[in-house]
This record gives structure tokens, C-alpha cells and sequence, in this order.
């Protein structure tokens, strides 16, 4: 552990002319004895001298002077603790000893009685070394002229001690951020600095709470102290609640605000309302971008908490479908919308991020009888513009959905089949590594930091924390490269740093293609809120270090980034993009770990089902060798990505590409995929469009997905080839013109040839 300094206390101890004496104030701390620290020696005075407390604090300051941990605070019985914090939870249980010491005669004292019908034994040994400390205290003071009287004074009053405290450890207020409509639980020190110091209570402290209920909002801190274990937030230890009526000394803040919310300020009389009832006790200043307050800091929290509250409005808006109605696209939105308004609980890990992140409220109502899903957002302007452009981006993921994907939805993980397990037992210990929750921390450690800890058994200690710990699912490439092949490769020309593999695009970091494996993908729970700083900090624990980066619609965490053995990335997608990732590009990729499945694989898409036919042996055996097969048209992003897997991984590419489209809802027989013109079946088709005639403009081309006519088709396409030479079916692709009644009829029902026209039509 080490002390957080933050900006030094101004003790006015000393003159400000060059003469270097003791002001008066420093010559009245030289009378007293040594509390251990000046701060302490400061509140103490401020006791005698101002607060009328002098034995609440000496008998205070006795107790803390011993003690250099909190671990102390968990073996008070309860009937001792206070709703105040540790300070008077200290103080009753010195009250409860020092009552008995000063009713009896000095001989019959017994600190071993007294702890043992109190419940204080396990504290014994410490109360021993406080009641020492306590009569030293007293026996220095006594012999003061000045201070004899004052410091048998005692008042029992939080307030008066909390005063009295300030005026020592001033430096160590807190807010919590929630009140500042910041992060749940976390505290923000209140000193007027332009960096925000982040820091939670100590887990000992009496104040400590469930992530379920309120914190207090202001509380003043003895110790604030950085642990190796803890990534980048302070630990409170030795705290106590106050009110901002008691915080006397002055600070500036400055509260940023976007034009919207300037609007808002003025136009409502909001800020006018303010300065009537704050600006006799600070000054306050609004411009277009922020709010400067300055004057006593309890003051500025109040005023500041109180501006924050009323920029807080109520906005509504609604998932609709914009686009032109009678259109393939419009079809295709209005049922994922549907399905989406069926299930408005996958928003729930979204909600809690904004809640506990921002004290952002926001309800999704979904009305499935008018097909309206309206959203509400409860929270400042600035806030609400992030809410809606994360709503926005995934209405674009939807729209590109051709079928919703139920967060559970694909192939659960299963063991391999008897007659191939034998040669895939290191595959199994592999996902043992990443879905075993009964590995020790040893294990972690050795994986982490070990002799032989490697870039991927870093990797896999991540894996495992994300899995085991956060419930996320593992998927994609890691699983394809490590667990499955076991491949590794680093860049060809090597680089003087590893720190080289890193690139950014949009602000986004990756990694270099020639790096294997490259990064880890996971789906976050839809049962749990998955707080990412908690996340870091399980990381930080195994000396692995990462820098978050946010988009509308994931995480994308850097870690290692300054690691010797080099630095990997990871994408966490929230669970209502999840649902729209329909489509697989290779069979390879469709892989997924899940929690205590130790053994098992499960894939992300079910395509064992005709007329795909691919298990997952084929899919494992396809990795073992280098070989993938691709599942979706190829448009320009999928020729990139195909290169990287051919031309720099040296994988191959084998068969057709299979359009895999999962099936529709069951309220649907069919579903259209459009194709984009980019894609290479779009191409083809457009080429062959050309040999019916020049002048044939194509306006759209889309895919049919219709699960039972496929079924039937390949069986009568079976049957068929069981009578032809060499099972040959003489499978031919034909062109079919017809009116939109008959697209209809063909999509959802097939080609009926019982229908004909007199002028050579046939079927519909």
C-alpha cells in the first residue's frame, strides 16, 4: 500500500513573511503532545479549542494512532457500530472501555473482563496497546494549563467531531459520483482539482454497502491509500458520512454542459433559481460550455448537486421503421422489430450500464398490439444523445438482420463423438483451461506470470476470468486458432517492440494480421450486469493490463499493450447486437466456449441441418488443417477477410461457398435476404440477367430462406438422383417470370406447375 498525497495541506503553522515564526495557531499545536500526525494534532485543537469535543477526540485519536489496517472494524460486534461510519464506531467501542476504567478504582480495572462480556476479545491484544497510548494522552494533558479542562469536555456528537476532523483532514472529502451522476459506488475527491480521483470505501469500513444500496454521499476519509491488487482507484479506510453545511474550506468546479443543456439552464429560470439561493454564499457563473462554482466546498457540492438534478429530463423516442413501405427491407425490420418487442428483456444489460454508469434511467415499452416500441430516458441531454445514437446503431444492425438470433439460440456445447475423442483429448484440456471454474488461482497465476506463462496463456487466463467470472461466451477466432489448431505466428519482420503490432482504425486498436491468435470475442450474459471496470480489475490482478475503448455497440479492450510478451485485443458485444450477428462467414469461426462446459464445443449458428450438413468433427477437423469453407456471399469485406485467411495465414479455402441464412420465425415460412451488389453471387446473376435481353435493369436481387420447401426439395432432388445414371439429378438453375401475387405464392408455398397460361406461361 501506498498513501495518496493529493495537494498539500495548508496548516498555517508558519508566518508568510520571511521572519519564519509560528503563527499563533502553530504555537497553540507546540503545547500539545505528539498525535502521531499533524493532521491529527490539528483536529484535536480544533476540539479544544473551537468544538467543545476535546475527550471524543483524544480518545479517538488514541484508537487510530495504533491502527494501520481496517481489518480491526469486521471483529466489533454490531450493537457497536454506527450509521455515522468508523470514526464513532471507534469512538462507542472506546466509550464503552473508558466508562468502566474511570467508574472503578485503577486496581480493579480489568481490560479481560470488560472484552469478554462486550464481544471484544478478538480485539484485545490492540485495545491493549490504545488504552496505553490513551493514558499517555491523558497524563500530557493534565499537566496543560490550557488544555486540562477542555479535554475532559465530551459531547458525543458527530457533528461536532466531524468538524472538528475537517479541520485536519479536509483534503479527504469524497462525493459519492453517484450524486455527481457518475459510477455507482465509486467516490470522487471533492478538492476543486481538474482530474477526478477515483476511490471506493475500504471493504471493511461499516459504510461499506451492496451494490444495491444507496451510498453516502459525502463522507470524509482518515487513510486514502492505493493497493497493488486495485487497478486504478484509491481505497478509503477510516471514514465517516458529513453534510455539506460542515465543509467550510473554499474550492472551484467547473460542470461542462453541451448548448442544449445551457438552453435549458437559462430558459427555465433554472439557473436564475440557483443563484437567488446560492450566490450569497459562492459565485456562480454559467456560460454555453460550462458552470464555474466557487466558494466554500459544501456550498459548491450543493449548488452543483442541485443544477445536475434539474438538467435532468424525461425523452422519449420510438424504434421505428423508416424505410419505404412494400420493400424488402421494410418486411424484413418490421419482423425483427417484432421479434425484438417479444423480448424487450435483452436491453436489461444496457439499461443497468447506463444506470449504474451514468444514473441514466431508461424503459423500453413494448407495445405489441400497435407494433410501437417506445423508449425513455431519464437523464441530462448530453447523456441522452449517447443513449439514442447506441439505439440508432442498433437499429442498423436490425435492419441488415435477415433473422433474429436468440442470445441462447445455435448448438449447445457438446463432447466429441467416441470415435474421433481419442485424437482431440488436447483440444479438451485447451477449453478446460478457459470454462473450468474449479481452476486455483495458482493455476491463473501460473498462466499469467508463470516461467513459462506465453502471449496465449495470458490469453486463456483472460478467456477464463471473462467466462468463469462475467458468464460471457467465448467465440471466433481464439477458439478456432488456440483451443482447436493451436496455432501461433508472429509478424515475418520482426520489430523491435511487440508493441508494433498495434495499429488504429477509427480510434480503435488492432492488431497485426500476422499475429496468431490475434484477439478474443465474447458475448456478455444477458442475466448480469457486466461492469467492465470490474472486469479490469480482475485482470489487474494477474499484472495484466488494458485500456478500454467504447463504441454504440461493443467494447474493444487492449491489453498487454507494454507486455514482453506481446499485446492482444478483445471485443465484448452486448447482448442486443448479439441477436442480430444472424450470419457466419466461415465454418471455422462458428465455434463457442461456455461456462463449466470443460470438455465441450458448441457453435454459434446451427448448420448440422440440411442442406449444410456440417458437424462439428467436420468443423474441427476442417482447423486441424488449415481449411475453411465460406457460409455467406462474398461481398469486398469478406474478400478481405478470405485473403487474410489465405494469402497471410496460409489457410485454404475449399467447396462452394454455402449461404447460410438461419431459419425464419416460426410465425413465417420465408424469409429475403437482399443481396448486396458487391457480392459475387450477385455478379453472377446479374451476368446472366444479361443473356435474356440488354435493356433488363435490375433493381434488387434477394435470397429465399424457406427451411420446409428446402427439405422437400432435397429429398425429391435425392429420390430423383437414385434413378439417374452416376446419381446424377441434371440439377439446372432456371429464370421464372411472374406478377408479385406469384413471388408471393413461390416464396411461401414453391413453384406449382399445375398453373399455365393459354400464351405458353407455366407455372406460378
Amino acid at each position: 500500500m501506498r498513501n495518496f498525497t493529493g495537494k498539500k495541506q495548508p496548516y498555517n503553522i508558519l508566518k508568510k513573511d520571511t521572519s519564519e515564526a509560528l503563527t499563533n495557531h502553530g504555537v497553540a499545536l507546540g503545547k500539545l503532545p505528539d498525535f502521531g500526525s499533524l493532521a491529527m494534532s490539528k483536529c484535536v485543537l480544533a476540539a479544544l479549542k473551537d468544538y467543545n469535543c476535546g475527550a471524543d477526540l483524544i480518545a479517538l485519536s488514541s484508537i487510530l494512532s495504533v491502527l494501520n489496517t481496517t481489518t480491526l472494524l469486521k471483529s466489533i460486534p454490531q450493537n457497536f457500530k454506527s450509521s455515522n461510519g468508523d470514526f464513532m464506531t471507534l469512538l462507542n467501542v472506546m466509550d464503552e472501555i473508558l466508562v468502566v476504567k474511570q467508574s472503578v478504582p485503577s486496581k480493579e480495572f480489568s481490560l479481560d473482563r470488560i472484552c469478554r462480556a462486550k464481544g471484544l476479545n478478538n480485539i484485545k491484544h490492540i485495545l491493549r496497546q490504545v488504552l496505553r497510548r490513551y493514558n499517555s494522552l491523558e497524563k500530557s494533558l493534565d499537566l496543560s494549563i490550557d488544555y486540562r479542562g477542555k479535554a475532559k469536555i465530551k459531547s458525543n456528537d458527530w457533528e461536532l467531531i466531524a468538524k472538528s476532523l475537517l479541520s485536519g483532514y479536509y483534503d479527504n472529502i469524497f462525493v459519492s459520483a453517484k450524486e455527481l451522476y457518475e459510477q455507482t459506488h465509486l467516490y470522487i475527491q471533492y478538492n476543486g482539482s481538474t482530474e477526478d480521483n477515483f476511490a471506493e470505501l475500504d471493504s471493511q469500513s461499516v459504510l461499506a454497502r451492496s451494490t444495491y444500496k444507496i451510498p453516502p454521499a459525502l463522507v470524509l476519509s482518515r487513510d486514502i491509500r492505493y493497493s497493488t491488487s486495485i487497478r486504478s482507484k484509491a481505497i478509503l479506510s477510516f471514514v465517516g458520512t458529513i453534510e455539506p453545511e460542515w465543509i467550510e474550506h473554499p474550492i472551484k468546479r467547473q460542470l461542462k454542459i453541451n448548448s442544449k443543456e445551457e438552453t435549458r439552464l437559462n430558459s427555465n429560470n433554472i439557473f436564475t433559481n440557483a443563484l437567488s439561493k446560492f450566490s450569497n454564499r459562492i459565485t456562480m457563473l454559467l456560460t454555453k460550455t460550462d458552470v464555474s462554482l466557487l466558494g466554500r466546498a459544501g456550498t459548491v457540492f450543493s449548488s452543483e448537486s442541485h443544477l445536475l438534478q434539474q438538467m435532468v429530463e424525461q425523452f422519449q423516442f420510438n424504434l421505428e421503421n423508416k424505410n419505404t413501405p412494400n420493400t424488402a427491407q421494410h418486411t424484413n425490420l418490421s419482423r425483427n422489430l417484432e421479434s425484438v418487442m417479444k423480448m424487450p428483456q435483452i436491453f436489461n444489460p444496457m439499461k443497468w450500464r447506463w444506470k449504474n454508469k451514468k444514473q441514466v434511467i431508461i424503459t423500453v415499452n413494448c407495445n405489441i398490439a400497435t407494433n410501437i416500441c417506445e423508449v425513455t430516458v431519464n437523464g441530462r441531454n448530453s447523456e441522452y444523445n449517447n443513449v439514442k445514437r447506441e439505439f440508432d446503431s442498433f437499429l442498423s444492425w436490425l435492419q441488415n438482420c435477415a433473422v433474429i438470433r436468440h442470445p441462447n439460440s445455435g448448438v449447445s456445447p457438446r463432447v466429441f463423438r467416441p470415435q474421433v475423442r481419442s485424437k482431440y483429448l488436447d483440444i479438451e484440456e485447451r477449453i478446460s483451461h478457459i470454462t473450468d471454474c474449479k481452476r486455483t488461482t495458482i493455476d491463473l497465476y501460473n498462466g499469467a506470470k508463470g516461467v513459462n506463462a506465453t502471449r496465449e496463456t495470458r490469453m486463456e487466463v483472460v478467456a477464463w476470468i471473462a467466462v468463469c467470472k462475467f458468464s460471457c461466451r467465448l467465440e471466433g477466432g481464439f477458439v478456432r486458432d488456440w483451443v482447436v489448431g493451436q496455432y501461433t505466428s508472429r509478424p515475418a519482420n520482426p520489430t523491435a517492440s511487440p508493441k508494433d503490432w498495434i495499429s488504429y482504425r477509427n480510434s480503435i486498436p488492432n492488431i497485426n494480421p500476422e499475429v496468431v491468435p490475434a484477439d478474443l470475442d465474447c458475448h456478455l450474459p444477458t442475466h448480469a450486469y457486466f461492469d467492465v471496470e470490474k472486469f479490469c480489475d480482475e485482470l489487474y490482478k494477474y499484472d495484466i493490463i488494458c485500456k478500454v475503448f467504447r463504441q454504440d455497440w461493443r467494447y474493444v479492450l487492449l491489453i498487454d499493450e507494454n507486455a514482453k510478451t506481446g499485446p492482444f485485443t478483445m471485443d465484448l458485444i452486448e447482448p442486443h447486437v448479439a441477436l442480430t450477428q444472424d450470419r457466419i462467414d466461415f465454418d471455422v469461426n462458428n465455434l463457442l466456449l461456455e461456462k463449466d462446459y470443460t470438455r465441450e464445443l458448441g457453435m454459434r449458428v446451427d448448420i448440422q441441418q440440411t442442406p449444410y450438413l456440417i458437424e462439428l468433427e467436420t468443423i474441427v477437423e476442417n482447423s486441424k488443417n488449415k481449411r475453411f469453407q465460406v457460409l455467406r456471399p462474398i461481398d469486398a469485406h469478406l474478400t478481405k477477410r478470405i485473403d487474410k485467411m489465405v494469402n497471410i495465414r496460409k489457410w485454404t479455402q475449399i467447396g462452394q461457398p454455402f449461404l447460410v441464412v438461419p431459419n425464419p420465425n416460426p410465425k413465417y415460412s420465408a424469409v429475403l435476404v437482399p443481396l448486396l451488389p458487391s457480392t459475387t453471387l450477385y455478379k453472377d446473376l446479374e451476368q446472366k440477367m444479361k443473356t435474356i435481353g440488354t435493356s433488363v435493369k435490375i433493381i434488387s436481387i434477394e435470397q429465399v430462406k424457406n427451411p420446409l420447401l428446402e427439405d422437400t426439395y432435397e429429398s425429391m432432388k435425392k429420390i430423383i438422383a437414385r434413378q439417374c445414371p452416376g446419381f446424377n439429378p441434371n440439377e439446372r438453375e432456371l429464370f421464372h417470370g411472374t406478377k408479385q401475387s406469384g413471388v408471393d405464392g413461390i416464396r411461401d408455398d414453391g413453384f406449382d406447375d399445375r398453373h399455365f397460361g393459354l400464351e405458353g406461361n407455366w407455372g406460378n
